[in-house]
């Protein structure tokens, strides 16, 4: 049978974010994907000008014929764009028997608000218990925990903090600080915080601007994995390498911040080849 993997998110018509990146990223890894939408943006890649989200009862449609027909092996959620939406996919995914992957956009690279405030309180408490695993940037962790984040430990401190919300696992993604981008992983099999080590899943600073829809593509990629049955830890660490290959090779489209290589090669392909949606009948 095929690998399924569902994206619950928004729009990005220039292709290098949301959806349109979720679903090309489920491609590459040997995934079929499916797709909810949020919220519809006009935006490029010099700056996001409008947001619409869509009615809830709408995005709730959606993702019912979806369940009802097509269930996924893992999804994951990206913008919600309203606080009706949170509430509605909230009051859904209580039922999912999947591994679920939240990443908590509230703003976008260019600075387009994804998620009235208020909708973080609600993101907090209704959404995040339910994930297996929540992916913030740095911004994004100082908002959902109210600290400042400046190092490694601090990233850990914040990722156990999520954690208190309900949620299984919390992947603190460094690229916002100086330095190589590091992430921290924060989970039951997590080292005590005197003891930390140096966090495994680590990558290189590429020198340029082009890494729209870095965060939507690495969160799909792990959703992805997951679905093919990957271990958490497994699941990260090849889609840290995809991310990092697709921001060696972005293409440089456009004048602004330019979108990753959905292209890119993903580690140890073969062994994904052997469970993904082209098997045979």
């Amino acid at each position: 049978m095929a690998t399924v993997a569902l994206s619950i998110a928004g729009s990005d018509p220039s292709g290098g974010a949301g959806i349109q990146a979720d679903l090309k990223t489920f491609h590459q890894f040997g995934v079929y994907g499916e797709a909810v939408l949020t919220l519809i943006t006009v935006q490029n890649t010099q700056r996001v000008s409008r947001v619409e989200p869509l009615h809830a009862d709408l995005v709730a449609e959606q993702l019912r014929a979806v369940l009802d027909d097509i269930p996924p092996n893992a999804a994951k959620i990206g913008a919600l764009g309203s606080i009706e939406v949170v509430e509605a996919v909230a009051k859904l995914a209580k039922s999912f028997q999947f591994p679920l992957v939240v990443d908590p956009v509230m703003i976008s690279k260019h600075g387009g608000r994804l998620l009235p405030p208020k909708g973080e309180e609600v993101l907090k408490h209704k959404l995040l218990p339910l994930a297996f695993l929540v992916t913030p940037n740095i911004p994004e962790a100082e908002s959902l925990t109210g600290m400042k984040i400046r190092n490694e430990e601090e990233m850990a401190i914040a990722g156990d903090r999520i954690l208190a919300f309900g949620c299984h696992a919390v992947l603190v993604k460094g690229g916002h600080l100086p330095g190589e981008p590091n992430d921290i992983l924060r989970w039951p099999a997590s080292p005590p915080l005197p003891f930390l080590d140096r966090s495994p899943y680590s990558g290189s600073r590429v020198p340029t601007k082009h890494t729209h829809g870095t965060g939507c593509t690495y969160s799909a990629a792990i959703t992805a994995a997951l679905a093919l049955g990957k271990t958490l830890p497994e699941a990260i660490l090849v889609s840290r390498q995809y991310v990092q290959n697709a921001i060696e090779t972005a293409p440089k489209l456009g004048n602004g911040m330019g979108p990753v290589n959905h292209f890119a090669d993903v580690a140890a392909r073969m062994n994904f080849r052997q469970t993904s949606c082209v098997a045979a009948d």
